[in-house]
């Protein structure tokens, strides 16, 4: 299981940015966390994966273990080796390099099963299999989130953290990426799904964590968020008022209150 228990995260020595945060995702398990712009989840993927340093972040407390290791002082590259893959927000491939090349380094620490690898994404991806040559930075922004999938795929994770996975996409790419992840599910791999598309992710997702201001506000099996009359209003946009009355609304989220 991956889990994160009580979790404080500092950038430059000032900014507490995660305040006490704990999840866990057991295996084979999707696991959905929403929250609005700036309420801490990729400070938290960051944190999980070994990305702080990078951006000038700290742990000052809680820990990370993964099936019972504690990973929450582990260079990046210990974290990939104990079975957790990052895809992360912009996809971030390499746009010079082509589609295979790609993914042959998302398998450097896992060198011997390279081919394997392969063949497991271009199954996953057939996209990818008719493109394996071209130049990842000609690829549609949909087959680029494919692309950024499979890299992490490469390194064989038993948990994959993705990190708006829908983002910047046509409602019928977003479906397909929706799909994917549940095909990738299917396999075993654990999936931490960060999303601003709600819907999209509790529909897959068999339990949900909610993000405000660096605190966990809410966790909930899917289904009972999706139920949820606050998250449905604010997370869902299924709130009926019109425009006029909105502009005057001030009803507070009940955890808020």
């Amino acid at each position: 299981m991956l889990q994160v228990t009580n979790l404080e995260v500092v950038y430059d020595d000032v900014a507490l940015v995660l305040r006490g945060i704990s999840l866990g995702i057991a295996p084979g398990q999707i696991v959905a966390l929403l929250g609005a712009n700036g309420a801490g989840k990729t400070t938290l993927l960051r944190a999980v994966t070994g990305l702080l340093d990078v951006h000038d972040g700290e742990i000052t407390k809680g820990n990370i273990t993964v099936d019972g290791v504690a990973v929450h002082r582990f260079s990046p590259s210990k974290v990939v080796r104990q079975g957790v893959s990052q895809v992360m927000e912009g996809r971030r491939i390499f746009a010079e390099l082509t589609v295979e090349e790609n993914l042959r380094i998302g398998a450097h620490l896992h060198p011997k099963s390279i081919k394997e690898g392969l063949e497991r994404c271009f199954t996953l991806f057939p996209v990818l299999a008719n493109r394996r040559k071209g130049t990842a930075g000609y690829l549609s922004g949909g087959e680029q989130q494919m692309l950024a999938m499979g890299r992490a795929l490469m390194a064989q994770p038993k948990y994959l953290l993705l990190d708006e996975p829908s983002l910047g996409l046509a409602p019928r790419l977003v479906e397909q990426i929706r799909e994917l992840i549940v095909q990738i599910n299917a396999t075993g791999t654990g999936v931490l799904l960060v999303e601003q598309n709600a819907t999209m992710a509790l529909s897959i997702a068999s339990h949900g964590y909610v993000m405000e201001n660096g605190k966990v506000v809410l966790d909930k099996p899917a289904s009972e968020l999706l139920a949820d009359e606050d998250i449905r209003e604010f997370y869902l946009g299924t709130h009926t008022k019109s425009f006029r009355e909105v502009k005057h609304y001030q009803r507070r989220k009940r955890w808020l209150s």
